[in-house]
């Protein structure tokens, strides 16, 4: 089973851009569908987007045109680039192997307006 470790979190201003990543250990990587959610205080865990094995992605309405989701399977890695942030993307994000309950910890998005 692999580890997933969400980073790059942080503190930006409306209309930043922060890039998190996601870091996984284990077996298989290249074949796993990486997806990108995000949490805010009290409400649902919601979809921002995936990546797939073979590199397609899909976003959320909410962010397309602005969050990009990219891999590298040398390094082991996802990344989120979030540009044009909006005090409604505050949230905890995390990632998770598609199709399981394999989650990250997350890591803290907070934009502030």
């Amino acid at each position: 089973q692999v580890q997933l470790v969400e980073s790059g979190g942080g503190l930006v201003q409306t209309g930043g851009s922060l890039r998190l990543s996601c870091a996984a250990s284990g077996n298989a990587f290249r074949a796993m569908d990486i997806g990108w959610y995000r949490q805010a205080p009290g409400k649902q865990r919601e979809l921002v987007g995936f990546i797939r094995s073979g590199g397609s992605t899909a976003y959320a309405d909410s962010v397309k045109g602005r969050f990009t989701i990219s891999r590298d399977n040398v390094k082991n890695t996802v990344y989120l680039q979030m540009n044009s942030l909006k005090p409604e993307d505050t949230a905890v994000y995390y990632c998770r192997v598609e199709r399981t309950n394999n989650w990250g910890q997350g890591t803290q998005v907070t934009v502030s307006s």
